[in-house]
């Protein structure tokens, strides 16, 4: 792969955005220096210091750890311009003032380095007028790039060249925005807003209008408009909150300000209501009032109609959350055909966004697939408008959406295109996704970067390869999937629920090792969704534990720690491929391979005290193991319980590292474990690194014995508890785990530096694991689990 060397990253702007973007680079080890105009007061970069004083505040988090916040460079224009020499890569991300940024070019425009890639993050302003400000030299490596807020999280990113940005340009900062920093990006034509605001924010002004039209409140809306519709859980009024009624009144603005031939203009005016909130300061979350308000731990909605803030909590009607669990073709036959105020908004929200994206596609993207990839990355949709149009039956859509057109019910008189009524059954195909401007159904980008991308998303109608239907199968049980993409390396793919390890995923992980043993170079356990796995599932085992109890559990739990040693000791590496969840037995089975390769967002703790419960499937055991090995490493003299605590604190306080960066910092992840970026690399990552260590001739370790910190290091520990419980810090039952917790990680009733096998402490945790099954509090907190999702405190 042709890679564009990235050195150092220039972000121009302290603000919200740029000190964000900053932050997301230093996540993925991308040098930084931030820039902003020189402090009018003390130090002359005071206030890019405070920004990112500021990232370490910020919830959700822009940083994988605090601490990396002081690996952003801090800088002024006044007196650092010539950092912008050492720049491969600038990123302009000030605010939305088409002067003020064509001031800041002139500026800049003679320091930068004379290959670097100049890009404006802007939500909407022309990047061809942007362009205009540089010098001749400047403009070939000169285009947009649109994060979305926050950036660290929202996966997608908008590129948009202008007429003179060489098509090379573009290719290396897509290879860099997706495989460096981790992104789905979509390229879009330079108009108002680009794609996903475009057509984004529309039908959220589409939504606003139709809601009033059938009657509707804000909070049955958001019902209707979440997970209900298949998009982000916080409907439409809530989205606004969080973004920022001043900045979704800043997009609108832009539509009215540059759309004025629009078909569709007339419904680009600023609604009432929203502009009512922002004349009173209500600008959403970051204000504590908008649509929504938060009065103690109520959360109360806005009654547009008196102007004041009321109860919520209003819900979809039943019969219309029948409606649309239905599949695609029958659901908006049923919501069009209803006369239910909530079934008519919701086919009317649908049709207009159809005749909003059919009308428009050729002016702002290049295919539609762009547009359905920008509505789902940048708005949390399942489904873009063009997929559950084609799956809903294309040519019948079509017809309703033209019946509707014509009798008025539209937001806009617009005939839908000619091509829509070509015959055609919808706008993906295998071939490629519909191109109005070429007339044709052009492929997704060959970049080299995308053949590290093994199961990238795609889009309905695009026949492309399932991962669980593909490669040679090996195996087949009712929870687990073996097979091979390439012949050389065995994939184990958990299919459970939320991949819990039950009996039949641990037999068949053992199969795995022993197939792979066989015919492979090496194992790797992945699964295609953001789960890797949400720990052991203890619901399957309550048949045996109602018929036998704890001892019936005993044999079961001896098998889940034998298949976590037999992952350990295989003659194969055995590399673990983690996305999203990786909790209890899924943290467990991790640590125990030979290697793990994380993506960005996983999430990774030993959580069981949360069901009452201690770590049983090895973790404990981990942790004890790996403060031995860190005492060793540091001086063979050296005191085990110091390197213990950490481990043990965790394990207690059910700590879960929100990124993988953090992960590595609780000891979850090692130094030489890898961290992926790009959720779509970590199977290629993967199977590279279990190649990698076959070919250097890979040889499992050497079983040992342990060193454990023994009955002193457990009565320091229990002593500090017993401190917190009479502080009313944790509950008796609380203090009784964690004092199991301690007796494992120390070794037990043994003097310090005593030598033990892995099977000894594991023994131990079954001992104490299947004894806390049957006290009373664990029983609770693991029905309570069950029953309602959340952890009980008793």
């Amino acid at each position: 792969m042709n890679r564009f060397n990235v050195r150092k990253v220039a972000v121009l702007g302290a603000g919200v955005m740029g000190a964000q973007i900053a932050a997301h680079l230093v996540n993925c080890r991308v040098p930084v220096v931030l820039f902003d105009l020189p402090a009018k007061e003390g130090a002359k970069n005071g206030i890019v210091t405070k920004a990112i004083d500021n990232l370490k505040k910020l919830k959700p988090a822009p940083l994988g750890v605090s601490e990396d916040a002081a690996r952003i460079e801090a800088a002024n224009y006044e007196e650092h311009l010539a950092k912008l020499a050492e720049c491969d890569l600038v990123i302009e991300a000030i605010a939305e003032r088409m002067d003020w940024k064509l001031d800041l070019y002139q500026r800049i425009a003679g320091a930068l380095a004379p290959h670097a890639i100049v890009a404006s993050n802007t939500s909407g302003l022309s990047i061809t007028k942007l362009s205009e400000a540089l010098p001749e030299a400047i403009r070939p490596r000169f285009c947009g790039i649109h994060f979305f807020n926050p950036p660290r999280y929202m996966y997608l990113v908008e590129l948009i060249p202008t007429p003179t940005t060489r098509p090379e340009i573009l290719d290396q900062l897509e290879t860099f925005v997706t495989s460096t920093l981790g992104k789905g990006v979509v390229r879009a034509k330079d108009t108002p807003n680009f794609i996903a605001n475009r057509v984004g924010i529309a039908g959220m002004l589409a939504t606003i209008k139709e809601a009033e039209t059938f009657g509707l409140s804000v909070d049955v809306v958001d019902d209707l408009t979440g997970k209900k519709l298949g998009r982000a859980s916080s409907g439409t009024f809530r989205t606004a909150d969080v973004v920022g009624l001043d900045t979704m009144a800043h997009v609108i603005k832009t539509l009215q300000d540059n759309l004025q031939g629009d078909p569709f203009y007339p419904s680009y005016g600023t609604p009432p209501v929203l502009a009512r909130l922002i004349e009173q300061g209500a600008l959403g979350q970051k204000t504590g009032a908008g649509f929504y308000k938060k009065v103690g731990k109520d959360i109360l909605r806005l009654d547009a109609a008196k102007g004041e803030y009321v109860a919520s909590g209003g819900k979809a009607e039943p019969i219309v959350e029948r409606m649309l669990k239905k599949a695609p073709a029958e659901r908006l036959k049923l919501l069009r055909e209803s006369s239910n105020p909530q079934a008519q908004f919701l086919w009317a929200i649908l049709r207009d966004a159809f005749h909003y994206a059919a009308v428009h596609l050729a002016d702002i993207a290049d295919t539609a697939r762009d547009v359905d990839f920008a509505m789902r990355w940048g708005f949390g949709m399942q489904q873009g408008p063009f997929e559950l149009w084609q799956q809903a039956g294309w040519k019948q859509v079509a017809q309703w959406v033209k019946d509707d057109i014509e009798a008025g019910k539209a937001l806009s008189t617009a005939p839908l295109p000619a091509w829509v009524f070509d015959g055609r059954d919808g706008v993906h195909t295998p071939e490629g996704s519909w191109s109005p401007a070429q007339g044709r159904y052009v492929p997704r980008s060959s970049l080299a970067v995308y053949q590290r991308q093994a199961f990238p998303e795609n889009v309905v109608g695009a026949g492309a390869a399932e991962p669980l239907k593909s490669g040679t199968e090996e195996f087949r049980g009712e929870e687990i999937r073996l097979w091979s993409p390439d012949g050389e390396v065995l994939v184990a793919s958990i299919t459970a629920k939320l991949h819990l390890i039950s009996p039949d995923v641990t037999a068949g992980l053992l199969k795995a090792v022993e197939i792979a043993e066989a015919k492979y170079q090496g194992l790797v356990i992945w699964s295609p969704d953001d789960v890797f796995s949400a720990g052991a599932n203890l619901e399957s085992l309550m048949p045996v534990f109602m018929k036998s109890g704890a001892k019936g559990i005993a044999p079961e739990e001896k098998k889940l720690q034998d298949m976590m040693l037999r992952v350990r000791y295989a003659q194969v590496p055995v590399v673990a491929a983690m996305r999203g969840l990786a909790l209890g037995g899924g943290c467990e089975l991790a640590v125990h391979c030979a290697r793990r390769v994380a993506a960005m967002e996983s999430y990774i703790g030993l959580v069981e005290v949360g069901v009452g419960l201690i770590p049983g499937g090895g973790g404990l055991t981990y942790i004890a193991r790996r403060a031995a090995e860190m005492a060793a490493a540091g001086n063979a003299n050296a005191d085990i319980f110091k390197f213990l605590t950490d481990g043990f604190t965790n394990a207690a306080m059910a700590k879960v590292g929100t990124s993988a960066i953090e992960s590595r910092k609780l000891g979850y992840l090692l130094d030489s474990d890898v961290i992926v970026p790009n959720k779509d690399e970590l199977l290629h990552v993967a199977i590279g690194q279990a190649k990698a260590l076959a070919d250097a001739g890979y040889r499992p370790p050497p079983k040992a014995v342990i060193p454990v910190a023994g009955r002193s290091a457990i009565a320091t520990i229990k002593g500090q508890l017993a401190n917190m419980r009479d502080g009313g810090f944790i509950s008796e039952h609380d203090f009784h785990i964690s004092a199991l917790i301690a007796d494992v990680v120390c070794g037990g009733e043994v003097d310090a530096g005593s030598l033990v096998s892995e099977e000894y402490l594991m023994a131990l945790e079954r001992k104490h694991f299947c004894g806390l099954l049957e006290h009373p509090k664990t029983q609770e907190r693991i029905m309570g689990m069950l029953q309602t999702g959340k952890p009980v405190r008793n």
